[in-house]
Protein backbone atom coordinates (compact mmCIF):
# COMPACT_ATOMS: atom_id res chain seq x y z
CA UNK A 1 0.00 0.00 0.00
CA UNK A 2 1.42 3.56 -0.82
CA UNK A 3 1.80 5.66 1.35
CA UNK A 4 2.52 9.33 1.01
CA UNK A 5 6.20 10.97 1.59
CA UNK A 6 8.25 14.13 1.42
CA UNK A 7 11.71 13.79 0.09
CA UNK A 8 13.67 17.32 0.19
CA UNK A 9 16.17 16.76 -2.97
CA UNK A 10 18.45 19.33 -4.13
CA UNK A 11 16.52 21.31 -1.96
CA UNK A 12 13.15 20.96 -4.03
CA UNK A 13 10.33 19.40 -2.27
CA UNK A 14 8.58 16.32 -3.98
CA UNK A 15 5.21 15.22 -2.11
CA UNK A 16 5.24 11.47 -3.40
CA UNK A 17 3.29 8.24 -2.84
CA UNK A 18 5.75 5.59 -2.05
CA UNK A 19 5.03 1.43 -1.27
CA UNK A 20 7.26 1.51 1.66
CA UNK A 21 9.72 -1.05 -0.37
CA UNK A 22 10.07 1.34 -2.69
CA UNK A 23 13.96 2.14 -3.36
CA UNK A 24 14.77 5.53 -3.45
CA UNK A 25 16.34 5.13 -6.65
CA UNK A 26 13.08 4.31 -8.06
CA UNK A 27 11.39 7.39 -6.43
CA UNK A 28 14.25 10.11 -7.46
CA UNK A 29 14.19 9.04 -11.04
CA UNK A 30 10.38 7.87 -11.82
CA UNK A 31 8.93 9.97 -8.88
CA UNK A 32 10.67 13.15 -9.32
CA UNK A 33 11.86 12.63 -12.40
CA UNK A 34 15.61 13.03 -11.47
CA UNK A 35 17.00 10.55 -13.78
CA UNK A 36 20.95 11.33 -13.52
CA UNK A 37 20.85 8.75 -10.43
CA UNK A 38 21.56 5.57 -11.99
CA UNK A 39 20.99 2.07 -11.31
CA UNK A 40 23.07 -0.49 -12.31
CA UNK A 41 23.50 -4.05 -10.40
CA UNK A 42 20.58 -2.54 -7.75
CA UNK A 43 22.65 -5.11 -5.06
CA UNK A 44 25.04 -1.92 -3.90
CA UNK A 45 28.39 -3.16 -5.51
CA UNK A 46 28.83 -1.07 -8.69
CA UNK A 47 28.13 2.57 -6.86
CA UNK A 48 26.29 3.96 -10.62
CA UNK A 49 23.14 5.20 -7.88
CA UNK A 50 25.51 6.81 -5.59
CA UNK A 51 23.53 10.01 -3.88
CA UNK A 52 24.60 11.79 -0.95
CA UNK A 53 21.89 12.18 2.16
CA UNK A 54 22.58 14.30 4.84
CA UNK A 55 25.95 14.89 3.50
CA UNK A 56 27.20 11.15 3.55
CA UNK A 57 27.26 9.29 0.33
CA UNK A 58 24.07 6.31 0.10
CA UNK A 59 23.91 3.79 -2.27
CA UNK A 60 20.19 4.77 -3.42
CA UNK A 61 19.55 1.29 -4.52
CA UNK A 62 19.89 -0.06 -1.25
CA UNK A 63 17.52 2.98 0.71
CA UNK A 64 14.23 2.31 0.96
CA UNK A 65 11.99 6.09 -0.21
CA UNK A 66 10.26 6.46 3.25
CA UNK A 67 13.98 5.64 4.79
CA UNK A 68 15.14 9.26 3.24
CA UNK A 69 11.78 11.63 4.52
CA UNK A 70 12.95 14.59 6.31
CA UNK A 71 16.55 13.63 5.49
CA UNK A 72 18.66 16.15 2.78
CA UNK A 73 19.23 14.59 -0.65
CA UNK A 74 21.42 15.66 -3.47
CA UNK A 75 21.43 13.98 -6.54
CA UNK A 76 24.01 14.79 -9.58
CA UNK A 77 20.77 17.22 -10.48
CA UNK A 78 22.25 19.43 -7.90
CA UNK A 79 26.03 19.54 -8.54
CA UNK A 80 25.38 22.80 -11.11
CA UNK A 81 24.06 26.03 -10.22
CA UNK A 82 22.80 26.90 -13.54
CA UNK A 83 24.79 26.62 -16.58
CA UNK A 84 27.69 26.71 -14.01
CA UNK A 85 29.72 23.41 -13.44
CA UNK A 86 30.68 22.26 -10.30
CA UNK A 87 34.04 22.51 -10.00
CA UNK A 88 34.27 18.08 -9.98
CA UNK A 89 32.17 18.42 -13.36
CA UNK A 90 34.40 20.49 -14.75
CA UNK A 91 37.46 18.07 -13.61
CA UNK A 92 35.85 15.52 -14.94
CA UNK A 93 35.45 16.93 -18.62
CA UNK A 94 39.27 18.74 -18.24
CA UNK A 95 40.72 15.21 -17.30
CA UNK A 96 39.00 12.97 -19.58
CA UNK A 97 36.96 11.13 -17.11
CA UNK A 98 33.67 9.84 -18.81
CA UNK A 99 33.35 7.39 -21.63
CA UNK A 100 29.85 6.15 -21.90
CA UNK A 101 29.16 8.51 -18.70
CA UNK A 102 27.06 5.32 -16.91
CA UNK A 103 29.28 5.58 -14.09
CA UNK A 104 29.65 9.21 -13.69
CA UNK A 105 26.77 10.40 -11.52
CA UNK A 106 27.82 7.98 -9.34
CA UNK A 107 31.63 8.86 -9.21
CA UNK A 108 30.59 12.38 -8.98
CA UNK A 109 28.24 12.18 -5.89
CA UNK A 110 30.59 10.27 -4.00
CA UNK A 111 33.38 12.29 -4.75
CA UNK A 112 31.37 15.17 -4.01
CA UNK A 113 30.88 14.16 -0.49
CA UNK A 114 34.87 13.49 0.19
CA UNK A 115 36.16 16.75 -1.46
CA UNK A 116 33.57 18.91 0.03
CA UNK A 117 34.35 17.99 3.81
CA UNK A 118 36.70 19.76 6.34
CA UNK A 119 39.50 17.90 5.71
CA UNK A 120 40.21 16.63 2.42
CA UNK A 121 40.95 13.47 1.59
CA UNK A 122 44.63 12.20 1.32
CA UNK A 123 45.92 9.93 -1.69
CA UNK A 124 44.90 7.03 0.13
CA UNK A 125 41.69 7.73 1.15
CA UNK A 126 40.95 8.87 -1.91
CA UNK A 127 41.67 6.10 -3.77
CA UNK A 128 40.28 3.82 -0.47
CA UNK A 129 36.59 5.59 -1.43
CA UNK A 130 36.58 5.58 -5.07
CA UNK A 131 37.97 1.90 -5.70
CA UNK A 132 33.92 1.06 -4.00
CA UNK A 133 32.81 2.43 -7.49
CA UNK A 134 32.79 0.52 -10.42
CA UNK A 135 33.61 2.29 -14.10
CA UNK A 136 33.87 -0.44 -17.18
CA UNK A 137 35.47 2.07 -19.76
CA UNK A 138 37.74 4.58 -18.42
CA UNK A 139 40.15 3.19 -15.93
CA UNK A 140 40.88 4.73 -12.84
CA UNK A 141 43.82 6.89 -13.31
CA UNK A 142 41.46 10.07 -14.88
CA UNK A 143 38.38 9.59 -12.45
CA UNK A 144 41.44 10.12 -9.89
CA UNK A 145 43.10 12.99 -11.51
CA UNK A 146 39.79 14.83 -11.87
CA UNK A 147 38.65 14.20 -8.35
CA UNK A 148 42.32 15.69 -6.99
CA UNK A 149 42.31 18.74 -9.41
CA UNK A 150 38.78 18.86 -8.15
CA UNK A 151 39.86 18.99 -4.60
CA UNK A 152 42.36 21.51 -5.35
CA UNK A 153 39.57 23.95 -6.56
CA UNK A 154 37.72 23.77 -4.23
CA UNK A 155 40.26 24.81 -1.97
CA UNK A 156 40.94 27.97 -3.92
CA UNK A 157 37.85 29.28 -3.90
Amino acid sequence: MKQPITLQVNQNTYDIEAEPRRTLADALREDCGLTGTHLGCEHGVCGACTVIVDGDPMRACLMFAVQAEGRAIRTVEGLAAGATLHPLQQAFIDHHALQCGFCTAGFLMLATSLIERADPPDDQELLDALSSNLCRCTGYKNIVNAVRAASVALRQR
